[in-house]
């Protein structure tokens, strides 16, 4: 496949400065060559392309127990252990562990130090690589801590996504649509104009990623903090952080926000707001259900799902408050809206009973 011979440049506005977004093939290649004193946090998946070149970078496994509060200690002792000083910049080469990780031991290591971040997922590419934010478990609670600290740049490698497979590039697809119909009806139909699929090439990722990322620097720049627009971001995450943690995470992260986004749709209709006849609503419904279906195992995965355990995790969301359970719906007028609904008997049995839905019709 060629190289493109100009990356394509998004900046994007925070309130510790703006960074770029970089955008072409073999940008890694680039950050690889670069001299200064920079130090590499990199997916253990790539560790032996990092040794090949004569690169001591500290290597992080890719599963979700790597990004806990536990394991963090000891990424911070081998940051020091490699010399890091405040002025080495960190450069996390991997998904969403790898970034959670890099983000928040740069955020905390010596009060704060620069760092650079290459996604080398789909979803990492067209969503969680801008932002600035971190997620770190703690013990049973998930994402339940966390930072914002800005990187210096994100550099994105389409050629990477030819390393994944089908099931790590619908759930990249699942969030990039999510993305997408979060901020709008010109924003999602330009998403589903592009024929987005797992098989697609290279060239439609970076099409892809272009897009989703443009559609999210709107609400990152105008609610950084995450306080009120970049909250509909959060779409699908409730209910698929539920069934994440219920299917002791052998549904995958992305592939869980797909079939929250499904159950929501389902909340939505029984609340009387979601019009399930819409037709854009019908086709990002179809457009979900297409890609999380195509990913095997998932039907079973969720079957052995065990309703007071998702209810249990549902309950236990940082998005909650006290009184009122947050959900995020699409309302009558086809956007995607946060609500709240009250903490009740009756509000739970229409949790459980979404599940339960969801579980038998899918």
């Amino acid at each position: 496949m060629p190289v493109l011979s100009e990356p394509v440049a998004i900046e994007i506005a925070s309130s510790s400065g703006s960074y770029n977004i970089e955008i072409g093939d073999a940008l890694l290649d680039r950050e690889l060559a670069q001299t200064g004193e920079c130090l590499f946090i990199v997916d253990a998946f790539l560790a032996p392309r990092f040794a090949a070149l004569g690169i001591d970078a500290i290597t992080l496994k890719a599963v979700e127990e790597t990004k806990s509060l536990d394991h963090m200690s000891a990424l911070i002792e081998a940051i020091k252990q490699r010399g890091a000083t405040r002025q080495t910049t960190l450069v996390g080469v991997g998904g969403g562990v790898v970034q959670d990780c890099v983000t928040f031991a740069a955020s905390v290591y010596m009060r704060g130090v620069p760092w650079v971040y290459v996604p080398t997922t789909l979803l990492s590419m067209v969503d969680s690589c801008i932002g600035g934010k971190s997620s770190i478990n703690v013990g049973p609670f998930k994402n339940i801590i966390g930072t914002f600290h800005p990187p210096k740049c994100v550099v994105i490698d389409p050629l990477l996504a030819e390393t994944l497979d089908a099931e790590a590039r619908a759930a990249g697809l699942c969030e990039a649509v999510k993305i997408c119909i979060c901020r709008g009806p010109e924003a999602f139909d330009a998403y589903i104009a592009l024929d987005a699929k797992p098989q697609g090439s290279t060239d439609s990722f970076a099409s892809i990623a272009e897009l989703c990322l443009s559609a999210k620097k709107w609400f990152i720049e105008i609610d950084e903090f995450d306080r009120k627009e970049r909250l509909v971001l959060n779409f699908g995450h409730t209910f698929g952080h539920a069934m994440e943690a219920a299917s002791h995470f052998a549904i995958s992260h992305g592939i869980a926000v797909g079939l929250g986004m499904l159950a929501a749709l389902r909340l939505g209709e029984e609340l009387g707001l979601t019009q399930r006849s819409d037709p854009r609503v019908q086709a990002f419904e179809a457009h979900v259900r297409g890609l999380v279906a195509s990913v095997q195992g998932v039907a079973e995965a969720l079957r052995g799902c065990q309703i007071d355990e998702l209810m249990q995790a549902f309950s236990a969301d940082k998005k909650h408050s006290r009184s009122e359970l947050a959900v995020i719906l699409i309302n009558n007028q086809g956007a995607v809206e946060r609500i709240m609904l009250p903490r009740n008997e009756h509000t739970l049995a229409q949790i459980a009973g979404t599940f339960a839905g969801l579980i038998s019709g899918f």
